[in-house]
């Protein structure tokens, strides 16, 4: 393994971000070659923590793009800031200058609101990490300007001209594929999968993320989701509810899991009215013990 590789995967577990060399590979070369990274796979796998992660490695600001559907350029790039440029009018109106020149006063920097994208196109020293994410939520209409953007790193604002990145940001978009991602955006970027870990994997993350769990716990709580996630369930739990459960059970001073405890706790790992009715039908059915049981 390249040692530049190695040491991102030693630097990634050190900030507790449990990797392998697929996902450190990665990484490295969003960084060495500044492509953009696309990131796919089920809610909670831990796609978005990949840059807050990497921010801290390389240790550059995080500009977070959060997408939704109807999400448009001026929200993402830039707005003036009409009520300041209104109240500058007022106090200026007995100003002699000419109205060219006041106006070109109007629609200066100081004026600007910088959203995320011209945040991390214009932002001083160090490059930034550039978190957009779920883009799979917004519209193709703005996939199709983000591709522009992500091109060239640089916009053009009609008052001001075009405004072009001195040092191309460090960027990673994350999709849970709800909708078909352009094949333009996917060749633009590099890409990676991440799936649901394995046992040891998912074992290995709950043991850096949950400080205080037992070794019996932590073994118990893995087996048992990674059991649930066979079900055929509406929103499957990832890694995150994974740890979030785990904090849950170690600030109930759990030492086992039994049927009870899961039982007052499902909302921890679950989020969906349909879900618990499926796992408190696998509890009353006995079927507990072997959800416990495939690790052994």
């Amino acid at each position: 393994m390249n040692e530049k590789i190695r040491e991102i995967q030693r630097v990634m577990e050190a900030e507790s971000y449990v990797t392998d060399r697929e996902v450190a590979t990665a990484v490295y070369l969003a960084t060495a070659l500044r492509k953009p990274l696309l990131v796919e796979g089920h809610p909670g796998v831990g796609k978005t923590e990949i840059a807050k992660v990497l921010a801290k490695v390389l240790d550059a600001d995080l500009i977070r793009l959060q997408c939704y559907e109807g999400l448009d350029a001026a929200t993402s790039l830039y707005e003036w800031n009409y009520p300041r440029q209104l109240l500058h009018l007022k106090l200026d109106e007995h100003n002699p200058a000419p109205l060219a020149e006041r106006e070109r006063t109007l629609f200066s920097e100081a004026f600007l609101l910088k959203r995320p994208l011209l945040a991390a196109i214009t932002h001083p020293g160090r490059a930034p990490v550039l978190l957009i994410d779920e883009v799979d939520r917004a519209d193709e209409e703005f996939e199709a300007f983000l591709l522009e953007v992500l091109s060239d790193f640089q916009v053009t604002i009609p008052e001001l001209g075009t405004i072009s990145a001195k040092e191309r940001p460090v960027v990673v978009l994350t999709s849970n594929r709800s909708r078909d991602l352009s094949e333009a955006l996917r060749r633009r970027c590099l890409y990676l999968w991440i799936g649901y870990p394995a046992f040891e994997k998912e074992l290995q993350i709950v043991r850096a993320r949950v400080p205080g769990i037992s070794e019996r716990l932590s073994r118990e709580l893995t087996t048992f989701l990674q059991s649930l996630r066979k079900l055929r369930l509406e929103k499957t739990p990832g890694v995150a509810e994974s740890i979030d459960w785990g904090l849950a059970l170690v600030t109930l001073h759990a030492a086992h899991l039994d049927e009870d405890l899961i039982r007052s706790t499902m909302g921890c790992f679950l989020k969906d009215e349909r879900d618990f009715q499926r796992l408190g039908g696998e509890l009353a059915a006995g079927r507990l013990p072997a959800m416990l049981s495939i690790a052994g």
